[in-house]
């Protein structure tokens, strides 16, 4: 008996992701960019000290569909140090693709100048790959996108939501026949797709969503012709089959660092698989991705607001985090507060960045908006305006959250 093939999944590494960033020394870069190729390395170190036999990235290399050429060097070096390794699959994520048909992915370049041991996966097809352990059948199923799967006489005259479901049935259709394709093979198999699942649970990669999302069912997916789903495009990692027999792990492996605090709680990592056919035994793999810190506090009733935001500071492991700080007060507290006393403790905490320091101060529901704007931040002005509009507090921090990120990009500018 052969033994198992070994496999890494891994995706959603969005190079040049810059929030809460700042130059690094050493590399001129942003030390956020920084943090997501560190990811890289680490996933390359892991590769090459467990043997790994094939590496499947299941999309979006990058932030943006036209990166700049230092971050495309930096992908590149690292595409070039796991290809030394095993083949690799780059699959084509929404992030890949050009920004109009007829100008070149972020990624074709790979293509381009026939890269040994480097597919990048733009259509819907199946190939046999050899590794060092055996052939691996991999069907690819790259971000779907309406003018190359439907036909502009089926589409004419569709509503949106008539063309969506027409594209979810014509991209069931599409994994149905790679998957009589596969069934053609008697070796381990392998799906790799870059697009939402009905039921998986997303995150914060709404925030950056470049196109408009048409949602795949399980069904299409937990098909036994297949041993493993291997998936990108949702950035936190989950098993969509967990707990089901008959059917093969369906994985989205999860971005490979957090690029907000909406992915505070989520681990980030890859997927370590070792594949035979009809079995897939997997494992999540952790990585050291840069800590997201929520400090809340309540200073509507305290004495001395600073002290007891220090007392908090103190409580929690801050090192090398991006801290943000939610503070009720009253205008009486407000007045109490001593924000550079407060920065000072944050940075003897080693913490790595500071978010935000948001107040959010109790207003008599007639001065709520203030007589006199001048002066305030964009983030405070956007605050008042939705607790004018009465905003739900959960709602109003979620949105702030999204804002803040859109004014430090226009303040970087």
């Amino acid at each position: 008996m052969t033994e198992p093939i070994r496999i890494l999944h891994f995706a959603d590494s969005h190079v040049g992701m810059e929030n809460y960033g700042k130059t690094d020394q050493q590399t001129g870069l942003s030390s956020r960019v920084v943090d997501f190729l560190r990811r890289m390395d680490d996933i390359c170190a892991y590769a090459g000290a467990h043997d790994v036999d094939l590496v499947i990235f299941a999309g979006d290399a990058f932030k943006t569909r036209q990166p700049n050429p230092t971050y495309q060097r930096e992908f590149a070096h690292r595409v070039r140090d796991l290809s030394r390794l095993a083949p690799v699959v780059l699959l084509v994520g929404n992030h890949d693709l050009p920004p109009t048909m007829l100008k070149a992915s972020s990624i074709e370049i790979y293509d381009t100048l026939e890269v040994p041991n480097v597919w990048v996966a733009a259509e819907y097809e199946t190939r046999v790959v050899e590794t060092r352990r055996g052939p691996v059948l991999v069907g690819t199923a790259p971000y779907p996108i309406r003018s190359r799967l439907l036909e502009d006489e089926r589409a004419a005259g569709l509503t949106i939501a008539e063309t969506d479901e027409l594209l979810q049935k014509v991209l069931a259709d599409t994994i149905e026949d790679l998957a009589v394709k596969a069934d053609q093979h008697d070796m381990p198999r392998l799906l790799t797709g870059h697009f939402t699942v009905s039921g998986a649970v997303v995150g914060s990669e709404r925030n950056i969503m470049l196109g408009r999302d048409v949602a795949v069912q399980l069904s299409a997916l937990a098909d036994p012709r297949w041993d493993y789903i291997a998936l990108g495009h949702i950035h936190k990692h989950q098993n969509l089959t967990h707990g089901q027999a008959g059917v093969p792990p369906v994985v989205y492996s999860g971005s490979i660092e957090r690029i907000d605090f909406g992915e505070e709680g989520d681990s980030k990592g890859f997927c370590w698989v070792e594949l035979a056919r009809g079995e897939a035994r997997w494992e999540f793999v952790e990585l050291n991705a840069r800590p997201f810190v929520t400090l809340r506090a309540d200073l509507t009733r305290v004495a001395n607001p600073t002290d007891q935001v220090v007392q908090l500071i103190n409580r929690h492991d801050l090192r090398d985090a991006v801290v943000r700080l939610l503070l009720e007060l009253t205008p009486e507290t407000e007045a109490r507060l001593n924000e550079n006393i407060i920065r000072d403790h944050l940075k003897h905490a080693g913490i790595f960045q500071l978010a935000v320091i948001r107040k959010q101060v109790e207003q008599p529901a007639r001065a709520r908006l203030g007589a006199s704007p001048e002066g305030l931040t964009p983030a405070e002005l956007l605050e008042r305006y939705l607790i004018s509009k009465e905003v739900p507090e959960d709602r109003r921090q979620e949105l702030l959250d999204a804002a803040q990120a859109i004014f430090e990009q226009g303040g970087g500018e």
